[in-house]
């Protein structure tokens, strides 16, 4: 089965970027991976205090996925699954695409403000035409209507 790997994060234009990958799932018969990549520099305390905080974010993490899982599940009938991996972001989407074979597609979100697409979009697109699998970017300014649409 092809899965879509989407990415989440707290940035705004992540909520787009999970519409769009379950509608496609949904309507080709693919799966959805949601990966979320905790920083290195978050835990760079104590031993103990970087367990407590690294076990914390992981329950933000399990948090978030649940809310978007229980939409993918109730509304595109669509099962996600979630990876979390620790390091720099761009490093360890790579890993995710080299470690699981079945992802198709990449799909991450746009931001359209002043920083432009944002940080992971603009290091991603550099490294495009290396990668093994195709990026959709999605605009986190696209109305639902729209994403239902082009979907």
């Amino acid at each position: 089965m092809r899965k879509f790997l989407v990415v989440l994060d707290d940035s705004h234009e992540c909520l787009n970027a999970m519409r769009y990958a379950a509608m496609r799932a949904a309507h080709t018969g693919g799966g959805v991976l949601i990966l979320s990549v905790i920083p290195p520099d978050e835990f760079n305390h104590w031993v103990g205090v970087g367990d407590i905080m690294r076990e914390e974010a992981r329950e933000r993490i399990h948090a978030h996925f649940d809310v978007f899982a229980k939409w993918m599940r109730d509304r595109q009938k669509v099962d996600p699954e979630l990876a979390i991996r620790e390091g720099e972001a761009v490093t360890e989407i790579l890993g995710q695409i080299r470690d699981d074979p079945e992802i198709g597609v990449l799909v991450l979100g746009a931001g359209s403000g002043k920083g432009g697409p944002g940080p992971l979009v603009t290091q991603l697109v550099k490294s495009s035409g290396a990668l093994p699998v195709p990026i959709t970017i999605v605009s986190g300014e696209m109305s639902k209507e729209r994403l239902e649409a082009i979907t």
